[in-house]
């Protein structure tokens, strides 16, 4: 899962990527409200850890906005505080889960696992495209019924193209996808991923096309026979 922390403590912000990166996901921190606003209204996350008391504008007031838009994204909210009234008022204003600081890490892993499973379990599970089905909560992709051997970049790339199918992306889009924004990842490595995926792909006439001086486009899948 691509997690987003807003968190103003850079100790714990630090901490957090580390456990949610440890484990597999791919988060990035900003330490405060209004950035994590920001980034909510230009791309997409699965989970937002969110802490009450950020600069800018508090916990409250992002998750407030983040619901107002109609973004149906998981909200694990953390504060100090232990006060009944702001855990009722975290979730009236959006949030979905709460964890008082301080918290055990495999608690905090546990409750963001759970808040996504239950997220996707609203979505579709599975993506098919043609002959190629990517089945979301087993980790597995077959093409034409065998199984599709993808690294996690490329699983990552493909499942991205798949919620974009027709749809022009950027390479700067891709990157902020796949990658940490601590990562640097350059357009070569992107054109390396995509003729990967092609090679692996086209045979079975799953195209991703060049739009050249935009980005890449996963074309619909063709009319079965």
């Amino acid at each position: 899962m691509r997690v987003l922390i807003a968190e103003d403590d850079p100790l714990l912000a630090d901490g957090l990527t580390r456990t949610f990166n440890g484990h597999g996901h791919v988060a990035d921190a900003v330490g405060d409200g209004r950035r994590a606003d920001d980034l909510l209204r230009r791309d997409t996350f699965d989970l937002l850890v969110l802490d009450v008391n950020l600069p800018g504008i508090d916990g409250f007031e992002v998750a407030r906005r983040a619901r107002a838009r109609g973004m149906a994204i998981p909200i694990l909210m953390l504060t100090a505080r232990d006060a009944v009234q702001d855990r009722v008022h975290g979730l009236n204003v959006g949030a979905d889960d709460y964890l008082q600081k301080p918290f055990d890490k495999e608690e905090l892993l546990a409750r963001a696992n759970a808040l996504v499973r239950r997220s996707r379990a609203q979505r579709a599970d599975t993506i098919v495209h043609g002959p190629l089905v990517m089945d979301l909560a087993a980790r597995r992709c077959f093409v034409d019924g065998d199984p599709l051997d993808l690294p996690p970049r490329e699983w990552l790339l493909l499942e991205y193209l798949l919620r974009n199918v027709e749809r022009v992306v950027t390479k700067d889009q891709i990157v902020a996808a796949v990658c940490r924004w601590d990562e640097d990842m350059s357009g070569n490595a992107i054109e390396v991923y995509v003729s990967r995926l092609r090679a692996k792909l086209e045979p079975h006439d799953v195209r991703i096309r060049t739009v050249r001086g935009f980005g890449y486009m996963l074309q619909a899948a063709a009319p079965a026979r």
